[in-house]
């Protein structure tokens, strides 16, 4: 997994190494300009190392689905405003020059982790999990958030392989986790469309 995620983060970093220079006010996702959304896509790498900072005292979620089930803005009761607004604060954290404040948060990022076994964490709401139970959680957002960044820039862009594997892995096992694994494969062999906006996380 350590070896996923810093391809996810150097696929990252390169994506927006390529990103215009008169680009970053342009529309992103959702609310999101483009230089809010790499603000967003950036906290996978802060969070890490905020988290490492932050042990906790025992391992309240398994895994990286039921992650995705009990932390999220719904769950814990989150203003969505809120998020949107870290996002908006995250990229103008990244100042003047945000191709290499993101190469320096990756290459920070990875530092950290090198020098960690396999620590409990504490992430938002409190809870704790081991740290390689919630990196896939990183790769997940760095693969989709790329592919949103890339999408909104017209960028050709393609993850790498062992990203885009862990991904589409954690995507299923979410589904099946929450009751949606069903209509999920019904989907991917074609039997059933999914509905308009259907989404997982």
């Amino acid at each position: 997994m350590r070896a996923a995620f810093a391809a996810a983060a150097h696929g990252f970093a390169e994506l927006v190494d390529r990103i215009p220079p008169d680009a970053w006010t342009r529309p992103g996702l959702g609310e999101w300009d483009v230089r809010s959304l790499v603000g967003h896509t950036a906290r996978s790498l802060i969070t890490v190392r905020t988290y490492l900072k932050t042990p906790a005292p025992r391992a309240a979620l398994a895994g990286p689905q039921e992650y995705y089930l009990r932390v999220n803005p719904t769950v814990l009761g989150l203003d969505p405003a809120d998020v949107v607004e870290r996002g908006r604060q995250a990229g103008r954290d990244l100042g003047d020059d945000p191709a290499a404040a993101v190469r320096e948060l990756v290459t920070a990022t990875l530092a950290d982790l090198d020098g960690v076994d396999d620590p409990l964490i504490e992430v938002i709401g409190g809870l704790g999990i081991r740290l390689n139970a919630y990196l896939p959680t990183r790769v997940f957002e760095m693969a989709v958030h790329s592919l949103d960044i890339a999408r909104a820039l017209g960028i050709d862009f393609s993850l790498p392989p062992e990203v885009l594997t862990k991904a589409l892995t954690l995507a299923v096992r979410i589904a099946a986790a929450g009751g949606q694994g069903e209509q999920v494969l019904l989907a991917l062999t074609g039997r059933e469309p999914l509905a308009a906006g259907f989404s997982l996380v």
